[in-house]
């Protein structure tokens, strides 16, 4: 084949007809008669697909035999306005080369719907679907713009352990990092002894990367980090992944509005962002699997989130339990709520994204500013529709007292947590913080029902494959 530049298809598309192109591509189906095939060629950069028209007469049967769905090929031809309907441009071949064959008897993704379940056990194939083309694109659309909003705003990009020794959600729920040989672990008084592992000590996978977040706010005033966090939490459901990533930002000087006023403005720029720059793919989701996905997108952009406290929301809740409404879990002031219980807010009595403040503190974590009511803390979590909580968060507990008073109380070890407090000890100033579940983001921004469906390779209990 003549030395000719290949142009994506994405950009093909939108090309006026009239000159000679390189495509390079996938085939997702094949069709035609005796005197002309139709290809649909895909080469990931776009969800639509560029018709390859070719004149059989002009190709070896025998080549075309081997273009079946699957089947990789270059297509040399001539861009010219397209006669069916569907696209403005087409393809017509001039030369056909296939580059890698595709057995049609064994290929995982025929031409036929599949379900979510079967693409999860090929999940290195379903990858070149149109549906998990569409959900890749919009993960790399908002990692960028999560970048791109913080680097705007003169925040600084921070790198946190994955591996630590303080656990900074409290729950335990923490993937052990060691080098002993488990078939012969050393033990020192009945118990492990880790000063023969690898650093000398107790470690996991981080479930966070806030607590050396404060750190960096505390150093450099605003920062943010990206990156994976592991939980070994044994939960089987659409909403849970053992590994998955967080976006934290960490802000000095922020109080609990600030906070709110910022994780409001965070959201709302990655939602314009994918309506911008991703609405092909959009679109596509939105025809195929939830025709109320670019409404709900378009629904949080230019209105004011509802500003509630805990106790406020809990008296909604229990008004509604009064009057019918049906609960799965019951509510009651002290109880963490539930995902039904953030829907109900969000989606039947405000009709609008919701920023829940002011939880009890028995119910929250230790770093958490404390109320003047001894009862409650600086909390913040946003719901959203469909999905419940987006972000969690707080203005942090500024007062070396109060902080080392509620350690002691919850019975939290300081050994691991001394080079934290000095982060109080040396020059403290009011701070927050919150997280966003990355996968969460993702399942509101794409529609999907499963955060299984919205990572490339899910991992969660009994399932770390490829």
């Amino acid at each position: 084949m003549e030395r000719l530049a290949r142009t994506k298809v994405k950009d093909l598309l939108g090309s006026q007809p009239g000159t000679e192109v390189l495509a390079k591509g996938w085939v997702r189906t094949k069709r035609g008669n005796k005197q002309l095939k139709f290809i649909a060629l895909n080469d990931g950069s776009t969800v639509n697909n560029i018709q390859i028209v070719a004149d059989t007469s002009l190709f070896d049967e025998e080549l075309l035999k081997r273009v079946t769905t699957g089947a990789s090929l270059a297509v040399k031809g001539r861009l010219v306005e397209s006669l069916g309907s569907g696209q403005a441009v087409e393809i017509q071949a001039s030369e056909i080369e296939v580059l890698g064959d595709c057995d049609p008897m064994r290929y995982p993704l025929q031409k036929k719907d599949t379900s979510f379940e079967y693409l999860r056990s090929v999940a290195h194939m379903r990858l070149r679907t149109n549906t998990f083309g569409a959900v890749l694109r919009l993960r790399h659309a908002m990692a960028f713009a999560i970048h791109k909003f913080f680097n705007d705003r003169g925040f600084v990009y921070l790198n946190t352990p994955l591996i630590t020794e303080s656990d900074a959600e409290g729950a335990g729920d923490m993937f052990q990092v060691t080098t002993l040989d488990l078939a012969n672990v050393p033990t020192h008084g009945g118990k492990v002894d880790f000063s023969k592992d690898f650093f000398g000590k107790k470690t996991s996978l981080t479930v966070s990367g806030q607590l050396e977040g404060e750190l960096g706010a505390t150093a450099v005033g605003e920062i943010y980090t990206f990156g994976p966090t592991f939980r070994a939490e044994n939960s089987n459901t659409p909403r849970h992944l053992a590994e998955f990533w967080m976006i934290e930002p960490e802000m000095a000087f922020y109080d609990i509005y600030d906070n709110m006023e910022l994780a409001e403005a965070f959201v709302k720029y990655l939602v314009q962002y994918a309506l911008d720059n991703n609405y092909d793919d959009l679109k596509f989701l939105n025809d195929k699997y939830d025709d109320g996905l670019i409404a709900r997108l378009q629904s949080v952009l230019g209105i004011e989130f509802q500003r509630v406290t805990y106790t406020e929301a809990v008296e909604i809740l229990e008004d509604a339990v009064a009057k019918g409404h049906k609960f799965e879990y019951p509510v009651h002031w002290g109880t963490d709520f539930q995902s039904e219980h953030e829907r109900y807010l969000v989606e039947t009595h405000f009709g609008k994204p919701v920023i829940l403040i002011d939880f009890p503190k028995d119910i929250k974590a230790f770093y958490m500013k404390q109320n003047e009511d001894g009862r409650t803390v600086r909390g913040m979590d946003v719901l959203f529709p469909k999905i419940g909580e987006i972000i969690g968060g707080s203005e942090r507990e500024a007062s070396l007292e109060k902080l080392e008073a509620r350690i002691d109380e919850l019975g939290m070890s300081r050994k691991n947590l001394e080079w934290y407090i000095d982060t109080r000890r040396y020059g403290t100033v009011p701070h927050s913080g919150f997280g966003l579940g990355f996968e969460r983001l993702l399942l509101f921004v794409t529609g999907m029902n499963n955060i299984r469906d919205v990572i490339p390779f899910p991992r969660t209990p009994k399932n770390a494959e490829f």
